[in-house]
């Protein structure tokens, strides 16, 4: 089993920044594939941004060239730096990782951009 524990979310101004942390503890040798996820109000959830084992990254559009998702694996700890902040990307945002695709999830991080 993996458990996943996010921090960082917060109230920020719109232009600002924040950095999402996800620590994994358990069985971590089976994680290869770490994603951010997030979630507004009334909306679906939608995959954000990937790293593999490897380092590889991928992107939604909506925040390409704005966020970027970086791992420690010393530290068993994903990050996801949001620079740029704006008020559509207020959310809960949740980290999930799996051996192929998200089979364990964390329980959300709330952020907040103000106009």
């Amino acid at each position: 089993q993996v458990q996943l524990v996010e921090s960082g979310g917060g109230l920020v101004q719109a232009g600002g920044s924040l950095r999402l942390s996800c620590a994994a503890f358990g069985s971590t040798s089976n994680i290869n594939v770490v994603g951010w996820y997030r979630q507004a109000p009334g909306k679906q959830r939608e995959l954000i941004a990937a790293i593999n084992r490897s380092g590889s990254t991928n992107y939604a559009d909506s925040v390409k060239g704005r966020f970027t998702i970086s791992r420690d694996n010393a530290k068993n700890t994903v990050y996801l730096q949001m620079n740029s902040l704006k008020p559509e990307d207020t959310a809960v945002y949740y980290c999930a990782a799996g051996r192929v695709w998200f089979d364990y999830w964390g329980q959300g991080t709330q952020v907040t951009v103000a106009s």
